[in-house]
């Protein structure tokens, strides 16, 4: 392996990096919604995920949920 190969190497693999970085803030900032409720949280901690009747997950604003959430 030539020096320059490793450089190019090196300098693709930190653009990959940082390139990774900036996406994950920006998606963080502007993708993620609050979740709005009409209830005061009673442990300050705010509303917990949970699994509705219809089988729809309620204070959970992530496309993926945690397993083994109680029941609303």
């Amino acid at each position: 392996m030539k020096l320059s190969d490793l450089a190019k190497g090196s300098s693709v693999l930190l653009g990959v990096i940082v390139a990774g970085y900036v996406s994950t803030s920006y998606v963080d900032q502007h993708l993620a919604t609050p979740v709005k409720t009409t209830s005061a949280p009673t442990n300050g901690l705010g509303p917990s995920a949970c699994v509705d009747e219809d089988g729809s997950w309620k204070n959970w604003p992530w496309p993926n949920v945690p397993a083994l959430s109680p029941k609303c």
